[in-house]
């Protein structure tokens, strides 16, 4: 047995596919007295929850260290096993000087 009924689907649904954002799981949470876990379960069953990118203070996408070293080694064209002892920063700052 289910703890949606058909309306509630239909409404989490049609809310979440106009603005998959989290404050519309916390209106939907809201608007039908059920926990922001349990919507975000339902909609991952219905296959429609976009997980939210994780940023850094100021904003900006968390890339990870390893996606750096990728990029720098395919705009070398070679392989530097080192390369991932380097800090991230430095990394960043490769990437910037090599692709620009």
């Amino acid at each position: 047995m289910s703890n949606y009924t058909d309306e509630m689907v239909a409404r989490i649904s049609n809310a979440y596919s106009a603005a998959p954002t989290r404050e519309t799981v916390d209106a939907l949470s809201a608007e039908l007295d059920r926990p922001v876990r349990s919507i975000i379960s339902k909609l991952s069953a219905l296959g429609i929850y976009q997980k939210a990118e994780k940023v850094t203070k100021t904003g900006k996408v968390i890339v990870k260290k390893e996606e750096y070293v990728a990029q720098v080694q395919a705009a070398l064209g070679n392989e530097f096993p080192s390369m991932e002892k380097m800090t991230k920063t430095d990394l960043e700052r490769l990437v910037k000087v090599l692709v620009s």
